[in-house]
């Protein structure tokens, strides 16, 4: 294999898109338990697991998408669309990837397995049938982010509050929304790039945008508030992380209102403000934790 396929496979694999697995550590990190390497190598296994299969969940999303990603003004440069993979190469490769990440996240509890194996189903079903069908479409993308969430509590055997589902489900469609948002402005109808995004207009997706957000801090509100109490801590850290977290919601929202937030993990990673905020939020919501 020479230099160029294999820098054209890692490409592929969309290595910046495994920060989206972080949410694995969400529930043990709020658990308090991360600083147990029982509870941590399981929450490792996990993520190792979910890049695996979303990395081969790209591959075969790609693979189905080969024509219109050729037409489309940036995806034409992806690995696949533009050639530099193979197309035989590619479903091996795709293949190998989600087969191996589900039988790799047994090693954590044999129920990750399942988890993993639905966020496969889900990804699968999206790439096929779901990103063909207006609202669906953002609800399944959503769901993925949830289910990696829900993947992190099941491998380290911790519990999952209504209020961490319901903020982590607002959250994900919030962000899921945005990028929408931010494709139709910039390619219009979305003809022959998306097929969804002709169904949609500007106005209809701010209103869901605005519905998600308004939920996601009311649930993470519930969440903090709830969490506090089943602590049974007098130190205010829990509710003051409700600042930094409102105050990053905003901030992406003015983000996308500024003509960005196609590629939302892009932000994060050149946005110093919503970084601060970021480490902020970690910082006082982890001295809730362990102080």
């Amino acid at each position: 294999m020479n230099a160029a396929l294999a820098k054209a496979l890692l490409r592929e694999a969309r290595p910046k898109q495994w920060a989206k697995n972080l949410l694995v550590f969400a529930a043990p990190g709020a658990a308090g338990v991360l600083n147990n390497l029982s509870h941590l190598w399981p929450a490792i296994v996990a993520f190792i697991a979910f890049c695996m299969v979303s990395s081969g969940t790209y591959y075969w999303n790609d693979i189905l998408d080969y024509h219109s990603d050729r037409v489309h003004p940036t995806k034409c440069r992806r690995p696949i669309a533009s050639g530099a993979v193979p197309m035989p190469l590619a479903r091996v490769v795709g293949t190998v990837l989600l087969v191996g990440g589900i039988g790799f996240s047994a090693v954590a509890r044999w129920q990750t397995m399942i988890v993993v194996a639905t966020y496969v189903v889900i990804t699968s079903l999206y790439s096929k049938v779901f990103k063909h069908i207006a609202v669906v479409d953002l609800v399944a993308v959503a769901a993925g982010f949830v289910v990696r969430a829900i993947g992190g509590a099941v491998a380290t055997n911790v519990p999952m509050s209504t209020w961490f589902l319901l903020t982590t489900s607002f959250g994900s469609m919030f962000i899921v929304t945005g990028k929408r948002y931010a494709e139709l402005r910039d390619l219009g109808n979305g003809a022959g790039t998306r097929a969804t995004l002709g169904e949609y207009t500007t106005d209809y997706l701010r209103t869901v945008l605005s519905i998600s957000c308004g939920a996601a801090l009311v649930s993470y509100c519930m969440w903090a508030f709830n969490t506090k109490e089943m602590a049974g801590t007098n130190w205010p850290f829990y509710e003051l992380s409700i600042v930094p977290m409102a105050m990053a919601l905003l901030r992406y929202l003015l983000v996308l209102e500024q003509g960005h937030g196609a590629a939302p993990e892009e932000i994060f990673i050149a946005d110093r403000t919503l970084q601060v905020l970021g480490v902020l939020w970690l910082v006082v919501f982890g001295l809730g934790v362990y102080v």
